[in-house]
């Protein structure tokens, strides 16, 4: 197989499966969630109630006081990973085209150098945030083979994207079939690794606010 088959391969049939597993797999997942149900709650529920969840999701996403001071690393390469990846994948021109072709949805597209300078921010932030990590002597002892497993499957896309923008290390079509599988990869695990939490973090978020606000103790 020469890298026009590779590419070929993972434009066509890798693409497909790795889609299928995943939009398989998200849903098992949230079945099993959403299937765990709940014992019914016969209190009343107090006056924070309505917008308690909505206003927990919004409290959970920005740092809590005084934690960006204590551990700089991890909330200040941790924003920058995440806003990097999120525009990287969702405001880069190709990216949007590829969207568009499976979905028929598009939006305008950032620079591209904005859209590259942002990548390189990522991975960087991702380095700094796994040096730190092993650093750290408690996080070193929380970290499982599942988190080491959700860095590189991060990392890699971002890694070869980049390679094969800039046509580095391998002659271009070889390097696009390889951050293309990557990112497949990435797709087919996402449901059944810690990386799932890009779907459910902001459910869980507003479940527990929801509760919360039940019981009057709502954030």
């Amino acid at each position: 197989m020469n890298s026009l088959d590779l590419l070929t391969f993972a434009r066509g049939t890798a693409l497909n499966a790795a889609l299928a597993v995943c939009a398989f797999g998200i849903l098992l997942r949230l079945f099993e969630i959403f299937g765990l149900g709940r014992k019914a709650d016969l209190s009343p529920a107090r006056p924070t109630t309505p917008g308690s969840g909505w206003r927990t999701m919004y409290a959970r996403s920005i740092p809590p006081p005084g934690m960006v001071r204590r551990d700089p690393v991890t909330y200040i390469a941790g924003y920058v990973f995440h806003i990097g990846l999120f525009i990287t994948i969702l405001l880069f021109a190709p990216h949007i085209e590829l969207i568009r072709e499976v979905t028929s949805l598009g939006w305008p597209s950032l620079p591209s150098a904005l859209v590259d300078a942002l990548a390189v921010a990522s991975i960087i932030a991702l380095l700094v945030l796994l040096a730190h990590r092993f650093s750290n002597p408690v996080k070193r002892l929380l970290t499982t083979g599942g988190d080491y497993l959700a860095w590189v499957l991060t990392l890699l896309p971002l890694l070869t994207g980049y390679l094969a923008y800039h046509h580095l290390l391998f002659e271009y079509t070889f390097m696009l079939a390889l951050h293309i599988l990557s990112v497949e990869l990435l797709l087919m695990l996402l449901p059944f690794t810690k990386l799932f939490h890009v779907v459910s973090v902001f459910i869980s978020r507003w479940y527990n606010g929801d509760i919360s606000g039940r019981k009057g103790v709502a954030s």
